[in-house]
């Protein structure tokens, strides 16, 4: 049986343009989920924050439901989705949801999909991108991300595979990713960021009427670089055991800092992560086991 995602579509005149938000592609990140549900309130109800919108807006507040039922990064079949798109309609079922979430994504005019840190990272609020060949979408990758209005806009390699942004890429879906922190928690202030956030996008694409919030955005870059966007690779553990940092995400850092420590298991000398690059933390490890070559964190250039 291929598996069909939970959509609820709302219209208002014309169904162009179509906007389409996602959350729960990984099972473990939360006020994606939160704060799409509460956008579904809002469209039902008649909210006053959506009254008069234009256009037609789809919500799937649970992308992968085999995960989200785990609860943990990945489905049943140990797939990573944002590793498996565009999948296959007669695969496992991430491969299928995968399937499922590629064919919405080129339905849809204009594309946001919002995650976490998930269970065992935190990750600096920001809005991200690739970097698209073509000027138009990537102008309009560019609006989108400064109109969500999270503290870095992070703009990266257009190569990377697999991903529901990929996607978008191929078709030329202007799409854009953000990250709210992570831990396994369900932050109020993550999930009104992220309602504001999506309402935010809408009046940059003139779908909604709605006043330009304060601007928050701290740090933009841009990075073609080969892998770059790649959170899981950067700064890898050099050994099992358990993870100790004073660090939390948006602190500065300088190269040659010291990022964190690996404690073995056989509690020999603990082995310290140092850090290559200057800037500022964007990715934290969290959850303290560790294993070897797991990412501990990501440094943004800035």
């Amino acid at each position: 049986m291929t598996v069909s995602l939970r959509q609820f579509r709302f219209q208002n005149g014309p169904a162009a343009p179509h906007l389409l938000i996602t959350g729960g592609v990984h099972g473990d990140e939360f006020e994606p989920i939160a704060a799409i549900t509460t956008l579904i309130r809002s469209f039902r109800t008649d909210d006053s924050a959506v009254q008069g919108f234009r256009g037609t807006v789809t919500l799937v507040p649970i992308v992968n439901e085999s995960a989200f039922l785990r609860g943990h990064r990945c489905g049943e079949d140990g797939k990573d989705l944002a590793r498996t798109c565009p999948g296959r309609a007669d695969g496992t079922i991430t491969e299928q949801t995968a399937w499922a979430l590629s064919e919405l994504i080129r339905s849809a005019d204009y594309y946001v999909d919002l995650h976490t840190g998930g269970t065992e990272l935190s990750v600096y609020p920001l809005a991200g991108y690739v970097m698209h060949a073509n000027e138009q979408v990537l102008l309009d990758q560019r609006r989108m991300a400064k109109a969500f209005n999270l503290p870095v806009i992070w703009g990266t390699s257009p190569h990377l595979e697999g991903r529901s942004l990929s996607v978008a890429r191929d078709c030329n879906v202007p799409a854009i990713y953000c990250e709210y922190l992570g831990s396994a928690t369900c932050l109020a202030a993550g999930i009104d960021a992220y309602v504001d956030g999506c309402l935010n996008v809408m009046a940059e694409l003139k779908m909604l009427d709605r006043a330009s919030p304060l601007d928050r955005v701290a740090y933009v870059v841009e990075d073609t670089n080969p892998g770059s966007g790649h959170m899981q690779v950067c700064n890898p553990a050099p050994c099992t055991g358990y993870f100790h940092t004073s660090l939390k995400p948006g602190d500065r850092i300088r190269s040659g800092d010291v990022m964190g420590i690996v404690i073995p298991l056989d509690q020999t000398e603990p082995k310290p992560i140092i850090a290559e690059q200057t800037g500022i933390v964007l990715v934290l490890r969290t959850f303290p086991r560790v294993q070897q070559g797991d990412s501990v964190g990501v440094i943004l250039d800035v």
